[in-house]
Protein backbone atom coordinates (compact mmCIF):
# COMPACT_ATOMS: atom_id res chain seq x y z
CA UNK A 1 0.00 0.00 0.00
CA UNK A 2 2.70 2.11 0.60
CA UNK A 3 4.25 1.44 -2.85
CA UNK A 4 1.32 2.80 -4.81
CA UNK A 5 0.78 5.71 -2.58
CA UNK A 6 4.16 6.43 -3.33
CA UNK A 7 3.71 6.32 -6.81
CA UNK A 8 0.49 7.88 -7.38
CA UNK A 9 1.90 10.99 -5.39
CA UNK A 10 5.23 10.73 -7.51
CA UNK A 11 2.76 11.19 -10.42
CA UNK A 12 0.62 13.63 -9.27
CA UNK A 13 3.26 15.70 -8.18
CA UNK A 14 4.87 15.70 -11.33
CA UNK A 15 2.52 18.08 -13.08
CA UNK A 16 0.83 18.17 -16.35
CA UNK A 17 3.08 16.22 -18.39
CA UNK A 18 3.07 13.16 -16.77
CA UNK A 19 -0.36 12.61 -18.42
CA UNK A 20 0.96 12.72 -22.26
CA UNK A 21 4.21 10.44 -20.93
CA UNK A 22 2.13 8.10 -19.60
CA UNK A 23 -0.57 8.06 -22.66
CA UNK A 24 2.80 7.05 -24.60
CA UNK A 25 4.15 4.74 -22.24
CA UNK A 26 0.54 3.09 -23.23
CA UNK A 27 0.89 3.40 -27.06
CA UNK A 28 4.51 2.10 -26.25
CA UNK A 29 3.13 -1.25 -24.78
CA UNK A 30 0.28 -1.76 -26.92
CA UNK A 31 2.96 -1.87 -29.68
CA UNK A 32 5.26 -3.66 -28.18
CA UNK A 33 2.27 -6.55 -27.31
CA UNK A 34 1.21 -6.62 -31.04
CA UNK A 35 4.69 -6.50 -32.44
CA UNK A 36 6.23 -9.37 -30.23
CA UNK A 37 2.70 -11.87 -30.56
CA UNK A 38 2.66 -11.15 -33.96
CA UNK A 39 7.00 -11.82 -34.93
CA UNK A 40 6.30 -14.58 -32.52
CA UNK A 41 4.03 -16.22 -34.73
CA UNK A 42 5.59 -15.55 -38.10
CA UNK A 43 8.52 -17.37 -36.80
CA UNK A 44 7.11 -20.58 -35.73
CA UNK A 45 4.81 -20.74 -38.79
CA UNK A 46 8.19 -20.01 -41.19
CA UNK A 47 10.04 -22.99 -39.14
CA UNK A 48 6.88 -25.08 -39.71
CA UNK A 49 6.32 -24.20 -43.33
CA UNK A 50 9.96 -24.79 -43.78
CA UNK A 51 10.94 -27.62 -42.26
CA UNK A 52 7.57 -29.37 -44.54
CA UNK A 53 8.63 -27.68 -47.78
CA UNK A 54 12.28 -29.10 -47.92
CA UNK A 55 11.38 -32.49 -47.91
CA UNK A 56 8.52 -32.33 -50.39
CA UNK A 57 11.01 -30.84 -52.84
CA UNK A 58 13.42 -32.77 -52.11
CA UNK A 59 11.30 -35.60 -53.72
CA UNK A 60 10.30 -33.84 -56.68
CA UNK A 61 6.66 -33.57 -55.40
CA UNK A 62 6.59 -29.50 -56.39
CA UNK A 63 2.28 -30.27 -56.77
CA UNK A 64 2.23 -30.60 -52.88
CA UNK A 65 4.26 -27.76 -52.53
CA UNK A 66 1.77 -25.58 -53.93
CA UNK A 67 -0.82 -27.47 -52.16
CA UNK A 68 0.95 -26.20 -49.25
CA UNK A 69 1.98 -22.61 -50.13
CA UNK A 70 -2.04 -22.24 -51.00
CA UNK A 71 -3.16 -23.33 -47.32
CA UNK A 72 -0.54 -20.97 -45.81
CA UNK A 73 0.01 -17.55 -45.69
CA UNK A 74 3.16 -17.65 -44.26
CA UNK A 75 6.30 -15.47 -45.93
CA UNK A 76 7.89 -18.51 -46.60
CA UNK A 77 5.11 -20.07 -48.54
CA UNK A 78 4.97 -17.29 -50.38
CA UNK A 79 8.09 -16.46 -51.48
CA UNK A 80 8.57 -20.81 -52.54
CA UNK A 81 5.02 -20.60 -54.16
CA UNK A 82 5.99 -17.19 -56.25
CA UNK A 83 9.65 -19.00 -57.37
CA UNK A 84 7.53 -22.13 -58.01
CA UNK A 85 4.80 -20.07 -60.13
CA UNK A 86 7.95 -18.24 -62.14
CA UNK A 87 8.85 -22.08 -63.12
CA UNK A 88 5.89 -22.33 -65.16
CA UNK A 89 7.44 -20.18 -67.77
CA UNK A 90 11.14 -19.98 -67.39
CA UNK A 91 14.04 -22.34 -65.90
CA UNK A 92 16.66 -19.88 -65.44
CA UNK A 93 17.99 -19.28 -61.93
CA UNK A 94 17.62 -15.70 -62.56
CA UNK A 95 14.38 -15.52 -63.19
CA UNK A 96 13.23 -17.43 -60.21
CA UNK A 97 15.47 -15.54 -57.80
CA UNK A 98 14.18 -12.20 -59.24
CA UNK A 99 10.13 -13.42 -58.32
CA UNK A 100 11.59 -14.45 -55.17
CA UNK A 101 12.85 -11.38 -54.18
CA UNK A 102 9.76 -9.36 -55.31
CA UNK A 103 7.69 -11.56 -53.04
CA UNK A 104 10.28 -10.64 -50.21
CA UNK A 105 10.02 -6.81 -50.28
CA UNK A 106 6.24 -7.11 -50.19
CA UNK A 107 6.63 -9.17 -46.95
CA UNK A 108 8.93 -7.22 -45.47
CA UNK A 109 6.94 -3.90 -44.48
CA UNK A 110 4.57 -6.41 -43.03
CA UNK A 111 7.24 -7.77 -41.06
CA UNK A 112 8.82 -4.20 -39.83
CA UNK A 113 5.81 -2.56 -39.41
CA UNK A 114 5.45 -0.26 -36.34
CA UNK A 115 8.60 -1.44 -34.97
CA UNK A 116 10.77 1.73 -35.74
CA UNK A 117 7.98 3.48 -33.49
CA UNK A 118 9.03 2.28 -30.07
CA UNK A 119 12.42 4.32 -30.25
CA UNK A 120 10.64 7.56 -32.08
CA UNK A 121 7.90 7.23 -28.53
CA UNK A 122 11.49 6.75 -26.53
CA UNK A 123 12.97 9.66 -27.70
CA UNK A 124 9.06 11.76 -27.08
CA UNK A 125 9.48 10.47 -23.84
CA UNK A 126 12.58 11.75 -23.02
CA UNK A 127 11.82 15.19 -24.50
CA UNK A 128 8.68 15.84 -22.90
CA UNK A 129 10.43 14.71 -19.63
CA UNK A 130 12.69 16.99 -19.88
CA UNK A 131 10.44 19.68 -20.95
CA UNK A 132 8.09 19.65 -18.07
CA UNK A 133 10.97 20.13 -16.46
CA UNK A 134 11.92 22.88 -17.63
CA UNK A 135 8.72 24.24 -17.69
CA UNK A 136 8.07 23.17 -13.91
CA UNK A 137 11.32 25.11 -12.96
CA UNK A 138 10.39 28.72 -14.65
CA UNK A 139 7.49 28.08 -12.86
CA UNK A 140 9.27 27.70 -9.64
CA UNK A 141 11.55 30.39 -10.01
CA UNK A 142 9.03 33.05 -10.48
CA UNK A 143 7.31 32.06 -7.20
CA UNK A 144 10.29 32.43 -5.68
CA UNK A 145 10.83 35.49 -6.56
CA UNK A 146 7.71 36.78 -4.72
CA UNK A 147 8.26 34.41 -1.81
CA UNK A 148 9.61 35.77 2.14
CA UNK A 149 13.45 35.45 1.96
CA UNK A 150 13.20 32.95 4.99
CA UNK A 151 11.23 30.54 3.00
CA UNK A 152 13.02 31.11 -0.55
CA UNK A 153 15.31 28.20 0.12
CA UNK A 154 12.83 25.50 1.25
CA UNK A 155 10.32 26.51 -1.37
CA UNK A 156 12.99 26.60 -4.24
CA UNK A 157 14.10 22.80 -3.39
CA UNK A 158 11.01 21.59 -2.89
CA UNK A 159 9.77 23.04 -6.67
CA UNK A 160 12.89 22.15 -8.36
CA UNK A 161 12.37 18.58 -6.87
CA UNK A 162 8.37 18.52 -8.20
CA UNK A 163 9.79 19.63 -11.27
CA UNK A 164 12.15 16.70 -11.54
CA UNK A 165 9.41 14.06 -11.43
CA UNK A 166 8.53 14.37 -15.19
CA UNK A 167 12.39 14.12 -16.15
CA UNK A 168 12.43 10.51 -14.09
CA UNK A 169 9.63 9.74 -15.49
CA UNK A 170 10.41 10.30 -18.61
CA UNK A 171 13.68 8.72 -18.70
CA UNK A 172 11.63 5.32 -16.41
CA UNK A 173 9.35 5.33 -19.50
CA UNK A 174 11.97 5.44 -22.45
CA UNK A 175 14.66 2.84 -21.72
CA UNK A 176 12.36 -0.08 -21.35
CA UNK A 177 10.67 1.28 -24.69
CA UNK A 178 14.40 1.22 -26.25
CA UNK A 179 15.26 -2.34 -24.57
CA UNK A 180 11.82 -3.43 -26.63
CA UNK A 181 13.10 -1.99 -29.63
CA UNK A 182 16.03 -3.45 -29.99
CA UNK A 183 14.58 -6.92 -28.73
CA UNK A 184 11.81 -6.69 -31.18
CA UNK A 185 14.54 -5.43 -34.29
CA UNK A 186 16.60 -8.62 -33.73
CA UNK A 187 14.10 -10.63 -33.99
CA UNK A 188 12.69 -8.75 -37.01
CA UNK A 189 16.43 -9.32 -38.61
CA UNK A 190 16.51 -12.88 -38.02
CA UNK A 191 13.52 -13.64 -39.56
CA UNK A 192 14.28 -12.04 -42.20
CA UNK A 193 17.85 -13.57 -42.38
CA UNK A 194 15.99 -16.99 -42.26
CA UNK A 195 13.86 -16.21 -45.55
CA UNK A 196 16.92 -15.26 -47.45
CA UNK A 197 18.61 -18.60 -46.64
CA UNK A 198 15.03 -20.64 -47.04
CA UNK A 199 14.89 -18.80 -50.51
CA UNK A 200 18.70 -19.57 -51.44
CA UNK A 201 18.67 -23.19 -50.51
CA UNK A 202 15.50 -23.28 -52.60
CA UNK A 203 17.43 -22.21 -55.52
CA UNK A 204 20.29 -24.64 -55.07
CA UNK A 205 17.89 -27.12 -54.76
CA UNK A 206 16.31 -26.98 -58.26
CA UNK A 207 19.23 -26.62 -59.90
CA UNK A 208 20.83 -29.68 -58.08
CA UNK A 209 18.03 -31.15 -59.37
CA UNK A 210 18.12 -29.93 -63.01
CA UNK A 211 14.97 -27.65 -62.56
CA UNK A 212 16.77 -24.54 -62.66
CA UNK A 213 19.68 -23.50 -65.16
CA UNK A 214 22.44 -21.19 -64.61
CA UNK A 215 21.93 -17.63 -65.99
CA UNK A 216 22.42 -17.95 -69.46
CA UNK A 217 24.60 -16.13 -71.58
CA UNK A 218 23.62 -13.79 -73.62
CA UNK A 219 22.05 -14.02 -77.14
CA UNK A 220 23.86 -10.81 -78.24
CA UNK A 221 27.25 -12.65 -78.14
CA UNK A 222 29.46 -11.69 -80.79
CA UNK A 223 30.58 -13.98 -83.68
CA UNK A 224 33.95 -15.27 -83.56
CA UNK A 225 36.57 -14.34 -85.82
CA UNK A 226 37.35 -17.16 -87.72
CA UNK A 227 33.67 -18.03 -88.87
CA UNK A 228 33.89 -14.37 -90.96
CA UNK A 229 37.04 -15.29 -92.79
CA UNK A 230 35.65 -18.80 -93.70
CA UNK A 231 32.70 -17.20 -95.05
CA UNK A 232 35.09 -14.55 -96.92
Amino acid sequence: MDMYTTLVRFFQEGGVFMYPIAVVLGIGVAIALERFVYLLKETSANRRDYEAILPLLRQKRTREVVELAKRSRSAVCRIVADGLARMSTTRRRQDIEYAMEEQLLEVLPSIERRTPYLATFANIATLLGLLGTIIGLIAAFTAVANADPSEKAALLSQSISIAMNTTAFGLIVAIPLLLIHSMLQSKTSAIVESLEIAMVKFLNLLEERGEATPHAPSASAPTPRGSATAKA
